[in-house]
């Protein structure tokens, strides 16, 4: 079941075309958040006939970025702005490769007061194609 689709993406992201990675929600709650994306042609991250390691990277990010938007329209509010801090245990096993659709995992690990650590995957067909760990800082003063 999908809970967002591509044509309602922008309302939960900040980012605009050409930078959006994700073109779907599949799942959320507090702890988790699952997203799709559809490798196209056109995508500015697509180098040859796959996606890059910045496209993976920039997935991950508005996939955490997603389930903040995605959070905060629940409660009818607008989310808050947030900042990707640091990137820590970042592995690409293998990239994605064009018309291919990946499924990012999001996973919360802590909050330490407007920090959050969460843990991101990145799968293609059942496959992992890359981990790593993200601290995103929440400004609060924004919604």
């Amino acid at each position: 079941m999908m809970l967002v689709d591509k044509i309602d993406i922008k309302n939960y992201l900040p980012q605009r075309e050409p930078m959006i990675m994700v073109d779907s929600l599949l799942a959320y709650n507090d702890i988790a958040t699952r997203s799709s994306l559809s490798i196209e042609r056109d995508n500015v991250l697509v180098e040859g006939d796959h996606l890059t390691e910045a496209g993976i990277l920039e997935n991950m990010a508005q996939t955490a970025a997603l389930s903040k938007g995605y959070e905060y329209s629940l409660k009818n509010e607008s989310p808050p702005l947030g900042f990707l801090g640091a990137v820590k245990k970042f592995i690409v096993h293998s990239l994605p490769k064009v018309d291919q659709r990946i499924e990012t995992e999001m996973v919360l690990k802590h909050v330490v007061m407007s920090a959050s650590i969460v843990e991101a995957k990145v799968f293609c067909d059942g496959e992992l194609l890359a981990s790593c760990e993200l601290t995103i800082f929440i400004n609060p003063k924004t919604n």
